[in-house]
């Protein structure tokens, strides 16, 4: 990914929200998550982008069916994004072999995390959804630094140890006075398909009392399913391929609670005085 532009240009120019989608640790569907927020904000008639901002460990590539090598624009300044469904997406597993590791330290990912804000054509977008890596690292703290953030959306599991990784990444943000948008319980539970039985795999209710303990919204549960796995191993999301499943209207809640705060949190923000000399 060789191109490059000036330094002084600012990131993101013409991207009205940047909402970064979080988790205090991996494994808790924080992408999955991520990628059907972006489908469902899209339906509702915004324009939508999908950064995949894990250098270690991209999943949009398999996640969204997404094809390798990028181009150039005509000028060669910038890096064109892919289509995928819809959204303007990129990601770093874009430009490697799916098996091939990045062996990089910490300083190089946020600089890869900049290069991809800076050097892809994003053009005109309503909403920019950061798939950020779990935890507290070089990647957050670049974006935090880098770039307005609207807001973050955390996702958890239910369970104590993701609760307490949870803390962490809410207490960082509050740090660097990046607004929480809200927590996301995601495995809440697990409906049996053949019997309707429901089991709390991973305790339940944890994400809510936390979102209660911390003062932050909580937008919604997603239990475990069978459907959104398959869905997304097979690069087409459950919002694509059942977009009737009773899940699909979770992530199209959550999605409009999202547009609502953040259309009424623009609505407060103080404008810059007009200045008139007479």
């Amino acid at each position: 990914m060789a191109a490059t532009t000036q330094e002084h240009q600012p990131l993101l120019p013409h991207v009205k929200y940047v909402i970064a989608v979080a988790s205090g640790k991996g494994g808790v569907g924080k992408s999955t998550t991520a990628v059907n927020l972006a489908l469902a904000l899209r339906e509702s008639g915004v324009t939508v982008g999908i950064l995949d901002a894990d250098i270690y460990g991209p999943s949009l590539p398999r996640m969204l069916g997404m094809s390798p090598h990028p181009g150039a624009d005509e000028k060669q300044q910038h890096i064109e994004p892919v289509w995928a469904h819809g959204l303007k997406a990129i990601s770093m597993g874009l430009f490697l072999p799916e098996e091939t590791p990045m062996v990089w330290r910490g300083p190089m990912v946020g600089m890869a995390v900049e290069q991809l804000l800076r050097d892809i054509a994003w053009g005109e977008l309503d909403y920019l959804v950061i798939d950020l890596p779990p935890g507290t690292g070089d990647a957050q703290l670049t974006l935090t630094q880098k770039v307005p953030l609207t807001g973050v959306v955390v996702v958890s599991t239910p369970q104590d140890i993701a609760l307490a990784d949870v803390r962490k990444a809410v207490n960082m943000f509050r740090k660097v006075d990046v607004p929480l948008l809200g927590i996301i319980e995601n495995m809440s539970y697990h409906l049996c398909t053949q019997c309707g039985h429901r089991s709390e795999i991973f305790a339940y209710g944890g994400a809510r009392r936390e979102a209660e303990r911390s003062g932050m919204p909580f937008l919604g549960e997603i239990p475990l399913d069978q459907t959104i796995r398959e869905d997304a191993d097979s690069g087409r999301p459950i919002l694509l391929t059942h977009p009737d499943h009773p899940q699909c209207g979770v992530y199209r809640a959550i999605a409009k609670q999202l547009r609502d705060q953040i259309e009424q949190q623009s609505a407060v923000q103080p404008k810059m005085p007009r200045i008139v000399v007479e």
